[in-house]
């Protein structure tokens, strides 16, 4: 099959996500900056949740590039990472309105780790499907940022309950390690 279509609509789920994201951001009832304080944590949590989709469509892009055609498998692993990220807008929504509380802070990195392996997934249906020979195989290597990301999601989630904080900052560290689209990919391409 060709891939096409799922990037065609992969593009759409992306943009409604960020878009229904943005929606739950709502203007202060006051006419001052003071009026925005309270806002913040949303706020907060919408950047960091408007990053990660980011990436995940970047790192899609990036990966779409090189795949050379598409089977069942890889259609229904890449619905699995669709809906995963559907998921976000609502975690994100939960955690900014209870300022980063243990429960939503380790909701929120249980949707990322399932994100996360949704796209594990993928990619390695890909790479199945694909010759070994092929761009996309000699591309992404041993996958080394994908299976760490998986380990600090679940170490953030399993510290949420005792501290959020820091279960947000390693989110945050690996929305950094993410934060620029796979060079491999680029410097094959090229």
């Amino acid at each position: 099959m060709k891939k096409g279509r799922v990037e065609a609509f992969s593009d759409g789920v992306f943009a409604i996500l960020i878009t229904i994201m943005v929606l739950e951001l709502h203007a202060p009832e006051g006419n001052t900056f003071e009026a925005l304080k309270p806002l913040l944590p949303k706020f907060i949590s919408y950047v960091l949740s408007f990053i990660y989709v980011a990436i995940y469509w970047n790192n899609h892009h990036h990966l779409f590039q090189i795949v050379e055609h598409v089977n069942g498998k890889v259609l229904w692993y890449n619905t699995l990472l669709l809906f995963c990220l559907s998921l976000v807008p609502f975690v994100t929504a939960w955690m900014g309105e209870n300022h980063f509380s243990a429960s939503p802070v380790a909701l929120y990195g249980v949707i990322l780790l399932m994100c996360g392996t949704a796209y594990y997934f993928l990619l390695h249906s890909l790479l199945a499907l694909h010759d070994s020979k092929s761009l996309l195989v000699k591309s992404i290597g041993t996958d080394f940022k994908g299976k760490i990301s998986l380990l600090i999601y679940a170490i953030g989630i399993a510290i949420s309950f005792f501290n959020s904080w820091i279960s947000f900052a390693l989110y945050c560290f690996v929305a950094a390690i993410w934060f620029i689209p796979d060079k491999r990919i680029e410097k094959r391409i090229a």
